[in-house]
């Protein structure tokens, strides 16, 4: 029998339960169990090649696991069919690295793209709710320039604003602070969290930049490329100020952990990019 206190927890709008990532016989993450709450802003952090993007790509369906399985909601998303699966992606917004903006189209055919493509607006409403977005990422009135015209930080506030298009419950941002200056990056930060005010979005963000981390993360899971699992969960401030993890630490504070430091009791062995 459940508890009166799992009875009162809300079901968690993302679960990732026994999760290996693999590239054939080279296995990138193994082991992965989390889960994400409704309104959260989900960290996935780690140094370079750990796997971070890898696992974003499996949450979003791009990539099936060697193992595993993620669920939305409590509904398992590998072992639906392709058709239920293209449902659930509807309610998810990506904003990829890069923005992934089209270049030969203005920002707001960009974000008209997939409101055109999976609703039944008229070109009208479509103008408005174009404008609405833009307007949400301080990018009201640029509804006419191309990708090209515009700074970095307002190619991501872009891109942010089209992932944003379709209304969706859960946005997955893939390291949105990357290349930006303090300050851009900063404001792309504040940004996030008056979105999640506003909105009551789930956000899952792939990131290694410190200030974003401890700026915007409820929750982070830290991805070791050594030993090929997660060896933290937890709040950032409260991993820094508890965790003994050599590796954790060393990332949290930027400083190289000790020549043949063990995680958690578990051997480091030499890790490979994933």
């Amino acid at each position: 029998m459940p508890s009166e206190s799992d009875l009162a927890r809300p079901q968690p709008r993302i679960a990732v339960r026994d999760l290996t990532l693999a590239y054939g016989d080279f296995v990138v993450q193994r082991d992965l169990d989390f889960t994400v709450a409704p309104g959260e802003i989900f960290v996935i952090m780690g140094g370079s090649g750990c796997g971070k993007t890898t696992l974003l790509r499996h949450m979003i369906g791009l990539q099936p696991p060697q193992r595993g399985e993620v669920l939305f909601d409590g509904q398992s998303f590998w072992a639906d069919d392709e058709e239920s699966r293209g449902l659930m992606q509807r309610r998810f917004g990506v904003l990829y690295q890069g923005g992934a903006l089209l270049s030969s189209m203005t920002l707001g055919e960009n974000v008209a793209l997939p409101l055109g493509e999976f609703t039944h607006l008229t070109s009208a409403e479509i103008g408005d709710m174009v404008a609405l977005k833009l307007a949400l990422v301080g990018l009201a009135g640029f509804e006419a320039f191309y990708p090209a015209e515009l700074s970095g930080g307002m190619m991501k506030r872009a891109g942010l604003a089209r992932a944003m298009a379709l209304d969706p419950d859960i946005l997955f941002l893939d390291e949105p602070s990357a290349g930006l200056d303090p300050v851009t990056s900063s404001r792309l930060d504040d940004l996030i969290l008056e979105l999640r005010e506003s909105l009551g979005c789930t956000f899952v963000v792939v990131s290694h930049e410190l200030p974003s981390i401890f700026t915007i993360a409820d929750t982070a899971a830290f991805l070791d490329p050594d030993v090929h699992t997660m060896t933290a969960l937890g709040n950032p401030n409260r991993l820094l100020a508890e965790s003994t993890d050599p590796a954790v630490r060393a990332f949290l504070t930027r400083r190289a952990p000790p020549v043949g430091a063990v995680a958690s009791g578990v051997p480091r062995t030499p890790g490979r990019d994933g």
